[in-house]
């Protein structure tokens, strides 16, 4: 599979099945077409943007997540395929019948690996990780002393150089470009979840009751510090008054979730750490393995 990641929100167009394949009618341009095993998620968030019950019907059986996006490009609903790996409901009862230890020890694995790459991230754009990979090796099972928000206290300010960015702020437009990031990235996580057989609304530490992807959460902070970098790189090159969530912004972080990275001493696609990171949760899940071999990322 290529993993192609496809937008759809400067114009609006009608998106239909034809023979196999996606459809792209854009107004008043050419059509194109797209196989649908080549895409990984589709991102939509124009307001005229048309689809055929055919095609939708076909994005599920072919894996491919279906993201839809409001007037402010954040994330509005989301469509995944249902039946996905052939030990699909053992799997679901595991996960369901799953022991605290195991979610703790699961969690434990994940904020050492966000706060080491958190620490990454300063590194390359600071010359300093804050001490972030130092905290990270003091996280216990389940994270009991809390040390994912110490140091979410020390990367915050440190990211953008602004001690007064807030993540809650929505007038801010630096969040609106994470925000449209990581939707992605949590469709490419929700896809690499399902694909493994395990069900999205489970989660090991996020517990939302009105959350339908807890586990996609969960599985996903280490890979968020990808979306902060580009995002920080951005907002380096720009003026203040230039910080906006356009086209260029978009390519930007699209790229960030098509690219390749350090994975356990190889080069994969971000698409693949995902995959393999599901997997092996999986394993963890119905306990055929202790340890996710959760690590950071590297980025080149």
């Amino acid at each position: 599979m290529t993993d192609h990641l496809i937008d759809i929100s400067e114009s609006g167009a009608v998106l239909s099945l034809e023979n196999g394949l996606l459809a792209i009618r854009p107004s008043g341009q050419p059509k194109q077409l797209v196989p649908l095993g080549d895409i990984a998620a589709l991102v939509t968030s124009h307001r005229d943007v048309v689809f055929t019950q055919s095609l939708l019907a076909a994005l599920g059986s072919s894996g491919v997540t279906l993201i839809c996006c409001d007037e402010r490009h954040h994330p509005a609903s989301m469509l995944l395929p249902v039946d996905c790996h052939y030990s699909q409901v053992e799997r679901f009862r595991a996960q369901a019948a799953a022991k605290l230890p195991v979610k703790k020890r699961i969690w434990q694995e994940i904020v050492r690996a966000k706060l080491e790459m958190q620490g990454n991230v300063l590194r390359l754009l600071n010359g300093d990780d804050a001490g972030l990979p130092q905290l990270a090796g003091r996280v216990r099972s389940g994270d009991p002393a809390n040390l994912e928000a110490t140091g979410a206290q020390r990367y915050w300010p440190r990211l953008f150089s602004d001690s007064s960015f807030r993540r809650g702020n929505e007038d801010d437009k630096r969040n609106a470009m994470l925000n449209y990031g990581y939707a992605v990235l949590r469709a490419v996580t929700a896809r690499a979840v399902c694909a493994s057989g395990l069900h999205p609304s489970f989660g090991v530490n996020h517990r939302n009751r009105y959350n339908a992807f807890c586990l996609a959460d969960d599985l996903m902070e280490p890979a968020r510090p990808l979306i902060d970098y580009r995002v920080a790189e951005l907002c380096r090159d720009w003026r203040p008054d230039q910080w906006e969530l356009n086209k260029t912004a978009k390519l930007a972080l699209l790229a960030a979730v098509a690219g390749r990275y350090e994975s356990n001493g190889e080069e994969r696609t971000l698409f693949d750490i995902t995959a393999r990171r599901a997997q092996c949760l999986a394993a963890v899940l119905v306990g055929e393995k202790r340890s996710m071999d959760c690590e950071a990322i590297g980025i080149a």
